[in-house]
């Protein structure tokens, strides 16, 4: 369960049509691949995760949850530009013998895509048994089932949508303007832009949870206080948190790539491209309290992909509901799976007795 690296020691093309000259991407495995290569579960992470999802979503993933090693052969790899382990923008640029710095080319949510591509062949998959992810990882999991690159037999998208919204564009824009208003972000060195950074995460903190949220852990019991509140320490103890952990460029250029998700682009209208996506068991989870991706998002998921199952996913925390409701997802989609195991099973039964 340790982590590995791919090396891909080709150009890497872009969307845009700028290429790297190489990348690399972290990945961690757990369990092994069964003899038809049929138990692959590949998780797509969110915004700051890391490769790592035994760590960062206990409860649904681990040795003796839903998704354990025992059972299956799971994968997660780390995002492109992400600073864990995967090529980013303080990764040596061979052209120079220097970090990228911002001289790294923007990339989008397909060119993450692609780089799976490349890892799913390097590791000999040709086919997914479950595709499953939250928020920019529900991005991932939505454009690697339109772009028909390998196989899926069961999609499971929380928390995301088809495009991302002006009102999400507008939440990231906001951040990176805290980025960039740190002088130190246009420094070429590891460190730069960090207090922009620990702005940014507690602009991003409020739309991970809600007003009532914060009406309940953050409230006060001393109401003669006129300074030094508990939502106050709250937003810079997380913004600090963050800073110890990731730096302000691969965030910068993440936000970006979050803001290019559009299923539709070069494809046609977003319906015909959902309604495209047909053959795959589909669960669509929404969570009602969900600030950054309200639920009419996954709605319009459910609703245009070709028998597509919708579940509401009622949390108190808002879209950090589906990092932290795992008993109830765990539930959910352990019906979800077992009815198309069941259902498969019986296919197998009546065309071995024909």
């Amino acid at each position: 369960m340790s982590l590995k690296i791919f090396e891909y020691g080709q150009e890497f093309p872009l969307e845009s049509g700028k290429k790297l000259p190489n990348i690399q991407i972290a990945y961690h495995t757990y369990g092994e691949l069964n003899a038809d290569k049929s138990n692959v579960i590949w998780v797509c992470h969110a915004l700051t995760a890391n490769s790592d999802v035994f760590d960062w979503w206990p409860g649904l993933f681990g040795e003796e949850e839903l998704f354990n090693d025992k059972e299956y052969f799971i994968v997660c790899a780390n995002v492109l530009g992400s600073h864990y382990g995967s090529t980013n923008p303080l990764s040596i640029n061979p052209e120079t013998s220097e970090p990228y710095y911002l001289d790294f080319p923007q990339f989008t949510i397909r060119d993450i895509i692609h780089g799976h591509d490349l890892l799913a062949a390097h590791l000999g998959i040709t086919e997914i048994t479950t595709l499953i992810g939250g928020s920019l990882g529900g991005q991932q999991v939505l454009e690697w089932a339109a772009s028909k690159t390998i196989k899926i037999h069961n999609l499971i998208a929380i928390g995301t949508n088809a495009f991302f919204s002006p009102w999400g564009i507008a939440f990231n824009e906001s951040q990176r303007l805290a980025l960039t208003a740190d002088p130190s972000f246009y420094e070429k060195r590891p460190d730069a832009g960090l207090n922009g950074l620990k702005a940014a995460r507690s602009m991003a903190l409020i739309s991970y949870r809600t007003y009532n949220a914060y009406g309940v852990t953050q409230v006060e019991s001393d109401h003669d206080k006129t300074d030094q509140y508990k939502a106050s320490s709250y937003q810079s103890y997380q913004g600090d948190k963050l800073v110890k952990r990731f730096n302000a460029l691969s965030y910068w250029y993440l936000t970006k790539a979050m803001d290019s998700h559009h299923l539709g682009r070069s494809r046609g209208a977003v319906e015909e491209v959902l309604h495209g996506i047909q053959g795959i068991n589909t669960l669509v989870i929404g969570i009602p309290s969900d600030v950054l991706f309200p639920p009419q998002e996954q709605e319009f998921i459910a609703k245009n992909i070709p028998n597509a199952e919708y579940y509401e996913l009622h949390s108190f925390f808002g879209h950090d509901g589906f990092l932290i409701e795992t008993k109830t997802l765990t539930q959910v989609i352990g019906n979800f799976l077992a009815k198309y195991n069941s259902k498969a099973e019986q296919l197998n039964l009546i065309q071995e007795n024909e």
